[in-house]
């Protein structure tokens, strides 16, 4: 009653004064005072020592893909408590990496103690009244909690701090509700801009406005139980030590990520649940793109219901009137704009204490849907007759939003990626699906198949891991065991981030945005589909009143329309199968090379792809692409080149026989193809492997002096490239030799010997040789043309691995 009086007694003195400020009642009660623009925390001195979480994020954002501060981004999540000592109110950060999960409380403590904690912020502690704690919150929540000026500095886009005076509490966003207070505050930062990332999304790139967002949330009662994390189970992990474990069980506990799901009758095969998952929409994102990613995310109810729960259990809606979209109670899906196109991603507010997600936050990037329509009108030139001939390019587009929708859900909702689902007839929508295109029986391009529909069958199975209740009475290891074991006796692969990324990359099925079951016979078809489209590719691929000079941007996914695929089949090469082994599971646990003649395919694949009659571009091609009209010029989206204004015809290929080398002839390929050539049986060695790369780039055919200027470029790339490799000290010393040997043996064969390769050509390589073999520390190779970017640009930071963030 004492409480009851003196909150109602603070509320009417606000209302009376407004000095004191208006008052704000909800997990945390507070005020703003308008005068002085400041926000009065009330902490309960019974709420000490009381763990709650603590999130930061951006309401509004930069703009750009490159610096990657986008609107609604998702910081850390912060379980915190508040904690007295003195005058001072510490919000303190426990360190949840290391616990003890005992009843001894000196056993906890022991654990407690060995590491590092973290205070986040220190407050006057003086102002008690009653059995309240009164703080001024207001320099906590104007700092740089979101790491913006880590962030601009890490680009290189210059140094800046927060300016105080251009700072305050953003009061539209500010609110408080039972279980979470939001607070919302605009940051301008100051300082000398020194990049063109900032300059080009910035009025006044001198003054960087943002805006952060806080939230303090009640943690969830304890009646979720998490569940243990399997390698197949195709979902994101916590993990933690755990010091109280016994010494015969492992230190580490694995949990997966997922929300809290039951159903109201465990024991039917089909029930309610008992609160479904509901997602709601932008209201901020324009149709048709609204319904086709609301329909997109939708299809996840079908992963639900075959796990035995009712329809509806996933539901998408529009995100209702008034709601706040970094409001922790709304799970959402929001349309992100940048001044470039770049990744999507899904991100959570997750408790870390168990993995229990509370929050999934989809970031859909609103220009990605612009690059799918440009590939379209790229492959199909339309508008010979008619400039309203959109209607394939633009279902081809909505298709991939569709897809793109349900599988940045699939990450808030705990899951992982699965770059193997191409391999099982598009099993998941985890994957990252190229565009599916075909060549139809009247020899014309075909979109029927771009885009798979709906959830996949290996979606199915890891909801069904993730989100089956078992009910009372069963023993939940043996069941998730026993859907580990008939998800794997059902052939469904599961490759992820780390076994799939291109580099490093070599499993045969990982791959990211390929497609087939083999890689190589699709790796052909997309070279006919690619010649198809460049043979019509001219002034009917823009509407009218286009500058011809925009082809170039065109151009670009059309002549590299196989990039992916190459890399799939690269990755053949020196590739090794095997799985995520688990003792008991169902697989064949054994680990072998990809088989030689299917190395052998993927290697003269690529080869036959290096060829002058695959690099050339069309005569009629070249004669439309002028310099770039006025008030438009060439970007990074476009192939660089070495002739000035005019459009370089040699460039596109440059660029696509350097990032063929860079696979054929990676370091670790290499030491892999070596390693695997000592293997008993093995008839297939690197120096077998060199001299035939060898023997087919030196002995190319050509028809005419453009063809044979594109043969004398791809010896010079492959040339450079091996002296490359066997000059870096990273080099396994076993590859250094062999290389080294295959360059005598070139320059015995075709350096030596007239006649075998033109004067100029045979002069420029024979140079670098003498360099490479007297002093190889003065050898300066020049620096081949890249591609264009190709995946979603501005790959650095955290989006590099995975476009699920913690």
């Amino acid at each position: 009653m004492k409480d009851t009086l003196f909150t109602c007694l603070i509320f009417v003195m606000a209302f009376c004064c407004p000095m004191m400020g208006q008052p704000f009642e909800g997990f945390f009660n507070y005020s703003y005072n308008e005068a002085k623009g400041t926000i009065t925390l009330q902490v309960p001195i019974d709420r000490l020592n009381q763990e709650f979480l603590y999130v930061s994020s951006l309401s509004a954002g930069i703009g750009s893909n490159d610096i990657g501060l986008d609107r609604g981004q998702l910081g850390d999540d912060r379980v915190v408590k508040w904690i007295k000592r003195g005058n001072k109110l510490l919000l303190l950060q426990p360190n949840l990496q290391f616990r003890a999960i005992s009843d001894n409380k000196m056993e906890r403590g022991a654990v407690e103690e060995a590491f590092a904690q973290s205070v986040l912020w220190g407050f006057d502690a003086s102002n008690i009244s009653g059995d309240t704690i009164y703080v001024d919150l207001t320099e906590f929540l104007l700092r740089d909690a979101h790491g913006v000026t880590n962030r601009l500095q890490r680009a290189n886009q210059g140094n800046y701090k927060i300016d105080k005076s251009r700072s305050a509490i953003w009061m539209d966003r500010t609110k408080a509700f039972p279980k979470n207070v939001e607070f919302d505050a605009l940051l301008t930062f100051t300082g000398e801009p020194k990049g063109g990332f900032i300059r080009s999304v910035t009025p006044s790139p001198d003054a960087i406005t943002v805006r952060l967002h806080h939230s303090f949330i009640e943690l969830p009662d304890e009646m979720y139980v998490p569940r243990e994390y399997h390698p197949y189970s195709g979902f994101n992990q916590l993990s933690y030590m755990d010091y109280a474990t016994p010494i015969e069980q492992p230190i580490y506990k694995r949990y997966i990520f997922r929300h809290r799901l039951k159903k109201k009758n465990p024991a039917a095969k089909i029930s309610e649940a008992v609160e479904p998952i509901i997602y709601y929409m932008d209201p901020g994102c324009p149709e048709p793109v609204k319904s086709a990613l609301m329909e997109g995310a939708s299809w996840w109810d079908q992963a639900f219901q075959a796990a035995g729960y009712a329809p509806g259990t996933f539901q998408v809606k529009e995100l209702p009137p008034g709601a706040d979209m970094l409001d922790v109670r709304y799970n959402v899906i929001q349309w992100v704009h940048r001044s470039t196109r770049g990744w999507s991603y899904g991100a959570s507010v997750a408790d870390p204490r168990t993995g229990e997600i509370l929050k999934g936050h989809v970031s859909l990037g609103s220009l990605r849907v612009r690059q799918d329509f440009m590939i379209a009108q790229g492959l199909l030139s339309p508008y010979g007759t008619s400039d309203q001939n959109h209607r394939q390019m633009s279902e081809m587009a909505l298709a991939r939003l569709r897809q793109l929708a349900a599988h940045e859900v699939g990450h808030t909702i705990g899951l992982s990626h699965n770059f193997a689902s191409s391999v099982n007839n598009r099993a998941s929508v985890m994957d990252y699906p190229h565009p599916l295109v075909d060549l139809g029986d009247d020899g014309t391009i075909s979109f029927d198949r771009a885009y798979g529909t709906g959830i996949g069958e290996w979606d199915k199975r890891a909801v069904l891991y993730g989100y089956q209740d078992f009910g009372t009475g069963t023993n939940e290891g043996q069941a998730l065991s026993t859907i580990i074991q008939e998800t794997q006796k059902k052939g469904l692969l599961f490759i992820s981030d780390s076994d799939s990324r291109p580099a490093g990359g070599v499993h045969p099925h990982g791959h990211l945005w390929d497609n087939g079951e083999n890689a190589v016979d699709e790796f052909s078809k997309l070279l006919d589909v690619r010649k198809l489209a460049l043979s019509q590719f001219g002034e009917n691929t823009i509407t009218s009143g286009t500058p011809l000079s925009e082809l170039e941007k065109i151009l670009v996914p059309v002549y590299l329309l196989h990039r992916y695929q190459m890399e799939a089949v690269a990755k053949l090469i020196g590739g090794l199968e095997y799985g995520y082994y688990v003792k008991g599971d169902a697989l064949e646990r054994k680990v072998k090379p990809v088989g030689a003649e299917l190395q052998k395919m993927a290697i003269e694949a690529l080869l036959s792809s290096l060829k002058p009659s695959q690099l050339v571009l069309p005569d009629q091609l070249i004669q439309v692409i002028p310099p770039p009209a006025q008030g438009y010029r060439r970007d990074r989206e476009t192939f660089s080149g070495n002739t000035g204004l005019v459009f370089d015809v040699l460039s596109p290929a440059e660029s696509y026989v350097k990032t063929v080398m860079d696979f054929m002839l990676h370091e670790e390929r290499l030491a892999r193809i070596y390693r695997q050539g000592l293997q008993p049986g093995s008839t297939y060695t690197i120096a077998d492997y060199l001299t035939h790369l060898s023997s087919r780039i030196f002995s190319f055919s050509s028809t005419n002096a453009y063809e044979e200027g594109l043969s004398e470029l791809v010896q010079k790339i492959y040339f450079q490239h091996l002296l490359r490799v066997a000059s870096k000290d990273d080099t396994d010393i076993q590859s250094a030799a062999s290389i080294r040997s295959q360059v005598e043996e070139i320059n015995a064969k075709y350096l030596l010997e007239q006649g075998r390769l033109e004067a100029s050509q045979a002069i420029y390589l024979k140079s670098l040789y003498e360099v490479f073999k007297t002093n190889p520390a003065q050898l300066k190779l020049p620096k081949s043309v890249d591609m264009p970017p190709g995946s979603p640009i501005g790959c650095g930071g955290e989006f590099i691995f995975s476009d699920f963030e913690r």
